[in-house]
């Protein structure tokens, strides 16, 4: 009761110095005090503007977008571009309000654990302690076999009840109704789990169409649900689903008070989150970004007071506010000398929460996608596979309709995208990844490590100089802070999406259609043995990613057991073209001296397609560039003393690049 009392306080205060907080996130300061360049920053408009002029708003797409960047604590850049309406005549606004879907989760998430903190919730007990409605739900499973009772359909208690943590990691078998998520990592070549899966979600799909409505409530919610069957056992699988909603439920049990109020009172206004709820005033309403989609608009009427608090997507707020939520994170669970979490709550919520082999479902988290789960976020593992931007152990989440986040620990990074698309055309035409390329390639760096030679410039002759020429390849890596795909570089394109390491070898799930690996035979199911005479059994996948790379057009000889037959087979594969978001460098001489211009989709450092920028020798193998980073760039030859590379700011924040194709002769 103290703490509550004490809250109160808080929020008295809050209301009479509010606007001196807001400032810190409504205006940026100098970037390069952040650590940032401005001219770098300067490339995401016309990013973005390129991608809203590429589709017509019919297409899911509303032509605008806010973007928030913070570091250390200091807001580095806030842009609002295009509009707020799919006409284009109401400018985009740094405070726009976004229906934000699935970031609505981690704001639960953080809901429950300020009750955890308070004593009042337990991580562990049964969800029916709080629910007791769910006690009996039960697992639906199907055996396939014609002679079985009931078809072979059946049901199965829960072996354990699901628990407050399953609701948090998306482990306590409530799924969705949209089978796109559905998918195991193991693909659907089980027809009894494919029966299974199709079941559970249109049972799901008849609640969301009956239930899931604005006007009915959590309870209404959590009473239909209880009717329904589990997907899977508790604790045995990761597949993503309605959990926050239950969540939700759950708060307001244990509270005492409707989900909406309690987010305000212990969420809102202690952050100051000045915009963000269940549904927009009438006063804030010239600020409301249009629906992506009418179907969109109708269902979910942000313009009036819900019932349904959904905790799963039922949350508009501003970019301003949501970096507000995760600088408190980043902070430990405080801001601005209010503490919303303790740090032992924060920490569980930020690291894996997954028990070891546990099954996943969709292509969201799991050892292909680089990616784990922790109490409300995904958590980036792998710099290998993981799209999640950002060091080992960012975290972040996105919702359907465009918007995301991530917290990178490491650089004390925030970066917030504010965007309407639909799923499909709209959302693709911003993909995800932009704005981790264009964010982390804007990070400056210190004065790089110093290399050997004088400072004075060097002549170098024609024939060194030709040598150097060609095309250089960094992978998908634009800053040593964010680095992605294989070490060696950007390689041809072996043609697999979805695959896991067996002990036997590389099982091949799916095949990229119509790439190298799907033209010379390689199918669903096939399980990969040998990579050019070298067995994989006992690799890693990073190791096992390294053999699969190598330069375009060039071929690996594959051993393969098709699925279904027991001898092998043997094929080859010819590499196909690099990725499209690959970073490359060109590097070309020009009379006495090398010119470098990126080449790939997105630029690095201070290099940029379309622009040659000269590069001066300080010795035979070393030169420098004349921008913020006094870069510096040193060639690398390899045994033979052939030139095989080139490094970026040797040392602590070196970038490595493999040459992969010779200059013209």
């Amino acid at each position: 009761m103290k703490r509550i009392a004490a809250l109160g306080i808080i929020a008295a205060t809050l209301c009479l110095v509010g606007a001196a907080f807001a400032d810190e996130f409504t205006a940026a300061g100098d970037p390069k005090i952040a650590g940032f360049s401005a001219a770098r920053l300067a490339r995401i408009p016309p990013w973005y503007q390129a991608r809203f002029d590429s589709l017509p708003p019919s297409e899911g797409l509303v032509p605008g977008a806010v973007v928030a960047i913070a570091k250390d604590g200091k807001l580095a850049y806030l842009q609002a571009i295009g509009f707020q309406d799919k006409a284009k005549t109401i400018p985009m606004k740094t405070d726009s309000i976004f229906m934000i879907a699935s970031m609505s989760k981690p704001v639960i998430s953080v809901a429950a654990m300020i009750l955890v903190d308070d004593g009042k919730l337990d991580l562990d007990a049964p969800v029916a302690r709080y629910l007791p409605e769910v006690r009996e739900m039960q697992i639906v499973s199907h055996t396939m076999d014609p002679a079985a009772p009931h078809g072979g359909w059946r049901l199965d208690p829960q072996k354990r009840p699901m628990t407050v943590r399953d609701l948090l990691r998306h482990t306590s078998g409530i799924v969705y109704p949209e089978l796109d998520f559905a998918y195991p990592e193991g693909g659907l070549s089980d027809p009894n789990l494919d029966a299974e899966i199709r079941f559970i979600h249109t049972l799901y799909g008849w609640m969301d169409a009956t239930v899931y409505k604005r006007d009915n409530t959590l309870a209404d919610f959590v009473s239909a649900l209880a009717r329904l069957p589990l997907a899977h056992q508790p604790g045995e699988a990761w597949e993503y689903g309605l959990n926050a909603d239950v969540l939700g439920r759950v708060i307001e049990v244990a509270s005492g008070q409707a989900l909406d109020q309690f987010l305000q009172r212990r969420v809102f206004t202690p952050l100051h989150m000045v915009d963000t709820g269940f549904f927009v005033p009438q006063e804030k309403l010239g600020r409301l970004v249009d629906a992506p989609t009418p179907e969109r608009q109708a269902i979910w009427d942000m313009t009036k007071p819900a019932r349904l608090f959904s905790g799963s997507g039922g949350l508009v707020s501003t970019a301003p506010d949501y970096l507000r939520f995760c600088q408190m994170l980043l902070n430990g669970g405080e801001l601005d000398g209010v503490r919303v979490l303790t740090p032992q709550a924060v920490k569980p919520m930020t690291t894996n929460a997954l028990p070891p082999g546990i099954r996943f479902f969709g292509n969201e988290i799991g050892p292909l996608a680089g990616r784990t789960f922790g109490l409300g976020f995904a958590i980036r593992t792998d710099p290998v596979s993981s799209y999640t931007p950002g060091a080992i152990g960012s975290f972040a989440w996105g919702g359907n309709w465009g918007t995301q986040f991530w917290i990178d620990p490491a650089e004390k990074l925030i970066a917030v995208q504010m965007i309407q698309a639909a799923p499909g055309k709209g959302r693709a035409a911003v993909p995800y990844i932009g704005i981790r390329y264009l964010a982390y390639g804007a990070l400056t760096i210190p004065e790089p490590s110093p290399v050997a030679g004088p400072a004075a410039p060097t002549i170098v002759g024609p024939k060194t100089l030709a040598e150097y020429a060609g095309s250089y390849a960094f992978g998908g890596t634009v800053s040593s802070r964010d680095r992605q795909g294989l070490p060696n570089g950007t390689s041809g394109r072996f043609g697999i999406e979805t695959f896991a390491m067996e002990p036997g070898g590389l099982r091949i799930y799916k095949p990229a259609g119509g790439g190298p690996a799907a033209t010379a035979g390689v199918k669903a199911g096939d399980l990969i043995t040998e990579l050019d005479g070298a067995p994989l059994k006992g690799l890693s996948l990073a190791a096992m990613l390294a053999k699969l790379s190598g330069p375009q057009n060039t071929t690996i000889k594959v051993k393969l057991v098709h699925k279904g037959q027991e001898s092998a087979s043997d094929l080859t594969v010819v590499r196909g073209a690099r990725l499209p978001d690959s970073v490359e460098l060109q590097i070309r001489v020009a009379p006495g001296k090398l010119l470098a211009e990126a080449t790939g989709v997105w630029p690095i450092l201070e290099f940029e397609k379309g622009k040659a920028t000269p590069l001066v020798a300080i010795s035979s193998g070393t030169f420098t560039v004349d921008d913020e980073d006094h870069t510096r760039i040193v060639f690398v030859r390899d045994a033979a003393g052939k030139v095989s590379g080139l490094i970026l700011n040797p040392g602590s924040w070196e970038q490595n690049a493999v040459k992969i194709a010779p200059g013209p002769k």
